[in-house]
């Protein structure tokens, strides 16, 4: 498959010691040949690949001198795009960068779309589909854990998984087509509902292993939304800025300064935490600070793990319980703060409320009791069924719905089998698993969704 030539700045705008301009295709290599000047009159068309050549882009319009460059040559099939790959290294100014790129496209590129560098990799067979998915989430990566999870996905862990099921299947259906086809045969071995039964119950176990790692995958890529709630000034923002080690939420004795829910990204353990700063939640007749509760009630609906923070120098309230009650069936971490301060509040009670879950004591004045509510925080999610050392989760929440309509295609060809129905209809729901397998790595997706995935990419990717 041969595409025109690409281009785009493949580095964050702004100012910074590189910016790179990037080229993909067929005329890769002599489109930048037209606009560079290497020292001796080096032509880029000569040199060897996977080289790096100084000198200068010049405008040959009026042979001025744009940019001192470095520029790397990349030739076909050893490419991340498997074309020819030209990568222009720039001083990371805003006005030099764009106008190499200007120049580049005015010798024949096409400016990239989002993600089309990536999408070329595809589609030229260098990667898989969930392999091209993982490149974003590395980029994307907040956490060590969350970096390496996508990296072992990149480098096809998962993809080997799915092709080996699928390769599994696709046997069983090949028996299956044999003896229907020619059943006369002694020597093709009989394809009984037993097989057909271990190979099924097989492939759900695989899936079922799989879709093990889906909750603390999705985490890893996605963060977990954290709320903090409690009523006002028992030191929700005071925790916020103990997480995430900064002032980002203003700290005062005034009860009701928080109006407005603040949300940062915060890595805990290596679990990534998007944590969210509520308004402190109470009746109140201000009606600003009645529209931050109201956004408050509504964050906690959304969270996947609440904070709730309760005051160690006043007794509960009416509203503390209140909170229990707002939080009940949610994974939650109650911390009782201001231990600084004479003891007010009936721990037992406090206790009792929590119904089992974890109970941590600080001071955050005093920085103390972090440790123990990160741990836990890490204890509460990586060390279920999983073991935190196994990178092959599942963290695509598109691969985990194909996973689980790909186990119940299995289940309902188990349940056929069980009940004898006759091995040319199962064939329907195992073909129908083979499909939904094949989405995950691209091998039978529609091209309106590798479009839509692609897009999400930032442009020079």
């Amino acid at each position: 498959m041969e595409f025109d030539t690409i281009a785009a700045i493949s580095t964050p705008m702004g100012e910074g010691a590189i910016a790179i301009v990037r080229l993909s295709g067929k005329e890769a290599i002599s489109i930048a040949d037209r606009i560079f000047r290497g020292v001796g009159g080096k032509r880029l068309k000569d040199v060897p690949s996977h080289t790096i050549h100084y000198g200068h882009i010049i405008d040959p319009t009026n042979d001025q001198t744009i940019e001192e460059v470095m520029v790397s040559v990349m030739k076909a099939p050893k490419t991340f795009t498997r074309e020819d790959v030209v990568e222009i290294n720039c001083h990371g100014g805003l006005v030099s960068v764009n106008q190499v790129l200007q120049l580049v496209l005015t010798h024949g590129a096409r400016l990239a779309e989002p993600g089309e560098f990536t999408k070329r990799a595809f589609l030229n067979g260098r990667i898989d589909l969930s392999q091209a998915e993982a490149v974003i989430d590395l980029i994307r990566a907040k956490t060590d854990r969350a970096m390496h999870v996508a990296l072992s996905q990149m480098e096809g862990r998962l993809s080997k998984m799915i092709r080996h099921l699928r390769q599994t299947i696709l046997e069983t259906l090949a028996h299956v087509e044999v003896n229907i086809d020619y059943p006369e045969y002694d020597d093709v071995e009989e394809m009984t509902h037993q097989l057909l039964l271990e190979k099924a119950t097989y492939v759900r176990e695989q899936i079922e292993r799989l879709l093990q790692t889906a909750q603390q995958g999705k985490i890893l890529r996605e963060g977990l939304a954290t709320a903090i709630i409690g009523r006002p000034n028992v030191g929700k923002s005071s925790l916020l800025n103990n997480l995430v080690h900064e002032n980002k939420a203003i700290v005062t004795d005034i009860p009701g300064t928080t109006r407005d829910v603040i949300e940062e990204y915060v890595n805990v353990r290596g679990v990534p935490l998007k944590l969210i700063d509520t308004a402190g939640i109470r009746e109140t007749e201000d009606i600003v600070e009645r529209i931050g509760v109201e956004r408050s009630k509504q964050v906690v609906k959304a969270a996947d793990l609440i904070l709730l923070v309760l005051n160690y120098n006043e007794p509960l309230t009416e509203e503390d319980e209140q909170l229990f009650a707002t939080v009940e069936g949610k994974e939650t971490i109650v911390i009782v703060n201001k231990t600084d301060l004479p003891q007010k509040i009936e721990m037992e009670r406090v206790q009792g409320l929590a119904a089992g879950r974890p109970v941590i004591t600080t001071s955050l004045l005093e920085e103390k009791g972090i440790d123990e509510l990160e741990e836990a925080i890490a204890r509460l999610f990586f060390t279920r069924g999983v073991e935190a050392g196994d990178l092959t989760y599942v963290s695509n929440s598109r691969h985990i719905a194909l996973l689980h309509q790909a186990k119940q295609a299995i289940e309902e060809a188990i349940t056929a089998i069980e009940a004898f129905v006759p091995i040319d209809i199962v064939q329907i729901d195992l073909t129908r698993a083979w499909e939904l397998l094949g989405e995950i790595i691209g091998d039978t997706v529609h091209e309106s969704l590798i479009d839509q995935l692609f897009s999400q990419f930032c442009l020079g990717k």
